[in-house]
């Protein structure tokens, strides 16, 4: 079996061990292999990683964040009745957004829990 290949499969079980569905339809491809999650989940991933980032540096206004999160949900929403079928590049976009809200809120909530467990 050729190298490339054992990677590819060795990522796809990665992809599958963080619980994505890996649907060929909903995911991006390179150079003829499927990315290991889709591009929901890569957006999700790249956003936490920008969330922490722009969590240390910046503090973003909560409404922004609470958009952020709307705006992914809002998109697997409408997908889910029907309304509007989502493209990959809007799941990615929309779940860049929606991972930094969620660990700007995650971090938010630990901030605070841990200055108020401090006070104690």
């Amino acid at each position: 079996m050729k190298s490339s290949l054992k990677r590819w499969l060795k990522l796809m079980k990665m992809g599958a061990a963080l619980q994505c569905h890996q649907m060929p339809e909903r995911s991006f491809f390179w150079k003829g292999y499927q990315f290991p999650i889709c591009a929901r989940c890569l957006g999700m991933l790249i956003g936490y990683l920008l969330g922490v980032i722009i969590f240390i540096f910046y503090e973003l206004p909560i409404i922004v964040v609470v958009v952020f999160c709307l705006t992914i949900f809002t998109d697997w929403f409408l997908q889910y009745l029907g309304v509007l079928e989502s493209t990959n590049w809007r799941r990615l976009i929309t779940g860049i957004l929606g991972g930094i809200g969620v660990v700007i809120v995650s971090l938010s909530v630990i901030s605070i829990l841990y200055v108020w467990i401090s006070s104690v």
